[in-house]
């Protein structure tokens, strides 16, 4: 199976290549759902990967939900256009509606920047697809819009609590797109996966790394959160999502 891996960083994307992973989804601030990557860490990640994997930018101007205004787009397409030709294989998007459907105008202007800039560039729309009502039906609108792949845990909390709706979105996919396993993954699901159909999974493998408790002096935060912590990518749950996916 295909193994991609979240990257924050020049060092995720250093440890996803090394360990063989075949793709990374490069963003910014993961403790806010991710963000758009800068054009320095894109171009920081492509020289950590040394052309070993492909790189997959994450989309997303600003945290919260995905109702994006006119003005949102028209950043979302500034960085698409600008990600893309530094290179990026594809890029990582997702617009909703009031109504929770997918916004197939604005999501089609945001994959027209994509394929404008790039006619080669691959698109992937994220998790935004498990707050549909129907992520099964809207596979089909993916296709329509010539997605190369979804990211889904299909609907549910967790991917392997979503296994049976992520085998449906596979075989309405039939092909056109590839369905990739996203959300709560845990290793042991990934032999059900492969059974359901399901070719490519994604993780965030991720750590916290703090210097917080080990600060001479340091003091408790107020609300106990930790104003030194930040994620970098885990070594040891990349190689063995690496093992696992075969």
């Amino acid at each position: 199976m295909k193994l991609e891996i979240v990257a924050v960083g020049a060092q995720g994307a250093a440890v996803a290549a090394e360990e063989g992973a075949d793709r990374i989804e490069l963003c910014g601030a993961l403790e806010l759902g991710g963000l758009t990557p800068s054009q320095g860490l894109m171009e920081a990640a492509q020289e950590a990967a040394n052309g070993r994997l492909e790189i997959h930018p994450l989309i997303r101007s600003r945290p919260g939900d995905f109702l994006y205004s006119g003005a949102d787009l028209d950043t979302m397409d500034r960085e698409i256009r600008f990600l893309l030709t530094q290179g990026a294989h594809g890029v990582v998007i997702g617009v909703l509606t009031a109504a929770g459907e997918i916004d197939v105008q604005a999501t089609r202007q945001l994959a027209d920047t994509a394929l404008e800039t790039n006619p080669n560039a691959q698109l992937t729309f994220h998790r935004a697809i498990d707050q549909t009502p129907d992520p099964v039906a809207a596979v089909e609108q993916l296709a329509e819009l010539g997605f190369t792949r979804v990211l889904s845990s299909g609907g549910a909390a967790t991917v392997g609590a979503g296994i049976s709706t992520l085998g449906r979105m596979v075989e309405r996919a039939a092909g056109r797109l590839e369905v990739m396993a996203g959300g709560g993954l845990a290793l042991d699901d990934i032999p059900a996966l492969h059974t359901a159909g399901l070719s490519a999974v994604h993780l965030s493998a991720k750590a916290t790394v703090s210097t917080w408790k080990n600060r001479a002096g340091a003091l408790d935060s107020p609300d106990s959160s930790d104003p030194t912590a930040y994620m970098v990518t885990n070594r040891d749950l990349v190689r063995a999502a690496r093992a696992a996916a075969g």
